[in-house]
């Protein structure tokens, strides 16, 4: 008969269990679990997603003569504006300026620093961070546009200063979508603020 290893009866069992990385893990004392995101609500945000990129491809292939692109950041742009359409960062005020400032970041960094990457991505984002803060327009993936804008390769480089026009039709493409979708799931849930 093999022994069993002993039961702690410690009811933090993990070392470390106070430390704040962990904060998250558990509810605050006195505070209420969140309440669970409905079915309802998971359908309508994938729909949201899906017909904004859906939207936004379609666009690219149907159009090509308007060099438009699927820049990645959009990804993290779909997230926000269908996942979570009340925080204060997916506001329309936030989707478009916080792309069309890191846009412009991004490719001023890459046309007129030094031709050193690593000066270039991480200025772009930083300066991307620093305007987006200074016009109140965080949007969290404009950082990720910015350093598209520097990363990008050959296609993004080209486009020069029209890079800014794929960015910002594709960021309206999806805050067009985000207005029907969250609006049938809940009317008047979306935009909390235009300003």
């Amino acid at each position: 008969m093999t022994e069993q290893p002993p039961v702690s009866k410690d009811p933090n069992p993990v070392p470390d269990a106070e430390h704040p990385a962990h904060a998250r893990t558990k509810p605050a004392i006195g505070q209420a679990p969140r309440p669970r995101i409905s079915v309802l609500q998971i359908l309508v945000a994938w729909l949201g997603a899906f017909a904004g990129i859906a939207l936004i491809g379609a666009a690219v292939d149907l159009l090509p003569r308007l060099n438009l692109l699927i820049v990645g950041s959009f990804g993290a742009s779909a997230v926000l504006l269908y996942g979570a359409p009340r925080a204060p960062l997916s506001q329309p005020r936030n989707l478009i300026g916080g792309h069309m400032v890191s846009a412009l970041v991004g490719v001023a960094c890459y046309r007129y620093l030094p031709d050193v990457s690593v000066l270039q991505e991480a200025a772009a984002v930083a300066t991307a961070i620093a305007l987006m803060m200074a016009t109140r327009t965080i949007h969290p993936p404009g950082g990720a546009t910015a350093l598209i804008a520097v990363i990008g390769g050959e296609q993004v480089h080209a486009l020069g200063w029209g890079y800014v026009f794929p960015v910002l039709i594709g960021a309206l493409v999806m805050l067009v979508v985000a207005l029907v979708s969250n609006n049938l799931y809940e009317a008047g849930s979306y935009p909390d603020r235009w300003d």
